[in-house]
């Protein structure tokens, strides 16, 4: 069992790009699947044009939670990351058509978190987690290790997922998420802000993949329930609001 506190978060999905879009959305609700997020005015040109609309989402909602005269550690968590982009690479060469480095680069599973550290000239440490079915709570025992750890006084998670192609029709990879989305979550151990607590929990759940669980937890946030449960069938976690 874990205190901690959320000293600000940020997350944008289609059409909701702030905490009162969020307050009023619903789970049947359509999204606006053309619609890009905004990039923020800090990211240089050059490196503008080489985010992907998952990456434009990250932007977008990180920015809201970090200083310019502050770095911090930072926990990047997605289940799958830029896989479409490898997808798109290997159907590229089936065709017999050359890959650019540029784009092969682009496409790793750490590519995002290397393009935000360099636009933001951060330095400090960041870990980038491929949880798989195992969902947020990683990214959580991660960030609340390095607090407890004495690393820093504050870490910043972020949370992001996009929806798979269709040739992955099976799990782990059906990932069944209505659209691309980010969430990003300031934490420390003490402070102002939303106080938590996280603790495991022995009940047998099956909440669906990382990008499911996101929403699950926004939703949390911007609501009065005081309890939520993920998890899926080997570990599930509880986070409680005091």
């Amino acid at each position: 069992m874990v205190n901690f506190v959320i000293r600000n978060w940020s997350a944008w999905a289609p059409g909701l790009t702030c905490r009162e879009d969020w307050q009023h959305w619903h789970d049947h609700q359509a999204f606006v699947e053309a619609e890009k997020a905004a990039i923020p005015a800090q990211v240089p040109k050059i490196l503008q044009r080489r985010l992907s609309p998952l990456a434009r989402a990250v932007f977008n909602a990180a920015d809201s939670c970090i200083d310019s005269e502050k770095s911090l550690p930072i926990i990047f968590s997605s289940a799958h990351g830029e896989v479409n982009k490898s997808l798109a690479m290997l159907k590229s060469m089936q065709k017999g058509e050359e890959v650019s480095p540029t784009a092969f680069s682009l496409s790793v599973h750490n590519a995002i978190s290397g393009l935000f550290s360099m636009a933001y000239g951060n330095h400090q440490e960041i870990t980038v987690i491929a949880p798989g079915q195992d969902g947020i709570a990683p990214a959580f025992i991660e960030a609340l290790g390095l607090l407890q750890e004495g690393h820093a006084d504050e870490v910043l998670i972020v949370l992001y997922d996009e929806p798979l192609s269709d040739f992955y029709p099976s799990l782990p990879f059906a990932l069944n998420a209505p659209a691309i989305c980010a969430l990003a979550l300031k934490v420390s151990l003490t402070g102002s802000g939303l106080a938590l607590q996280f603790n495991n929990s022995s009940a047998h759940r099956d909440d669906g993949e990382h990008a499911l669980q996101i929403f699950s937890f926004i939703k949390f946030l911007v609501a009065d329930k005081q309890t939520l449960a993920l998890g899926n069938h080997r570990h599930s976690w509880e986070w409680h609001k005091k």
